[in-house]
């Protein structure tokens, strides 16, 4: 047996209880879901679960600071690049994934948003998103451009927020709304290049 499997598994644990805790919060509401039901719901005693999370706000900022890691490293890579069209556009498209991936946590954010303001995980969100909105916008071009560059950062939102509730696959939706921002960013550029 290798020495680094029992720390995957505690790993996997961590997920696990992650996973049924965003279940739970799901059906039944965050303020209404109890350290216990998720126990029970994993099977594992109060105890074993405290071991991980002490509360179920520790799960949620977990569940949060895991999600949207990938967002801050894009941070950190987009800020060592040049603003270049080129540059932009990866932003946008590894953005797009970073929010495919944190899926479930947005839509807990929607309907928790009172929750997610306690917590501070809206004021992260809020400076995450006027970090990217500077390193997307033209610094000297046209307003227009500028609204331009802003409204390509939104409609990947729109797209995963407002869209969900659309027939059809969550994946060809995610790619349509990046077309459209790419095509907002690209626009922007153009018009005094």
């Amino acid at each position: 047996m290798s020495s680094s499997s029992p720390q995957r598994r505690r790993g996997d644990t961590r997920q696990r209880i992650q996973d049924v805790a965003l279940e739970l919060f799901a059906e039944q509401g965050y303020e209404k879901t109890s350290l216990r039901e998720i126990a029970e719901r994993l099977e594992v005693t109060k105890a074993a679960l405290y071991y991980h999370f002490k509360t179920k706000e520790d799960i949620i900022i977990s569940i949060f600071e895991d999600l949207t890691r990938p967002i801050d490293e894009l941070i950190t890579w987009a800020e060592g690049q040049p603003r270049t069209l080129e540059t932009k556009r990866e932003v946008l498209r590894r953005y797009s994934e970073a929010m495919a991936g944190g899926a479930v946590l947005y839509r807990f954010m929607q309907e928790n948003q009172a929750t997610t303001r306690e917590l501070s995980i809206g004021e992260t969100v809020k400076k995450r998103l006027f970090t990217l909105v500077e390193l997307l916008r033209t610094q000297d071009g046209p307003l227009t451009d500028q609204v331009r560059c802003v409204s390509a950062l939104f409609t990947l939102h729109a797209g995963m927020m407002f869209l969900q509730h659309v027939e059809g696959n969550p994946e060809e939706t995610r790619l349509a709304a990046l077309e459209v921002a790419t095509d907002l960013i690209t626009q922007a550029h153009h018009e005094h290049s």
